[in-house]
């Protein structure tokens, strides 16, 4: 059973920068992907950032892309989501997530980290 477990949330001030960490305990395998997903409060939940065991890297929206970065450390098992310019609508649960080895399919997800971002 693969545990995740997420640290680095916090409340900001629009234009700040966070860095979001991930861990990744109890598994015999490297995921095939690790991501983050956000859930802001009445909203369905959305897919951030994600990065494969091959370093293919892929952004839920263009506003991510130039923002944010996602990287990960295979040998380690974490996965990590620096934010940049952080906006009032970037204010969310943030959830690290990861898949099995093969497949691309989210099974394993964290707790969820609260970020807060204020204008």
């Amino acid at each position: 059973q693969v545990q995740l477990v997420e640290s680095g949330g916090g409340l900001v001030q629009a234009g700040d920068s966070l860095r979001l960490s991930c861990a990744a305990s109890g598994r015999t395998f490297i995921p095939s992907l690790m991501g983050w997903f956000r859930r802001a409060p009445g909203k369905e939940r959305e897919f951030v950032a994600s990065a494969s065991r091959s370093a293919g890297i892929t952004y839920g929206s263009d506003s991510m892309k130039g923002r944010f970065t996602i990287s990960r450390d295979n040998a380690k098992g974490t996965v990590y989501l620096q934010m940049n310019s952080l906006r009032p609508e970037d204010t969310a649960v943030y959830y690290c997530a990861a898949t099995g080895a093969t497949m691309n399919t989210y099974n394993y997800w964290g707790q969820g980290t609260q970020v807060t971002v204020s204008s």
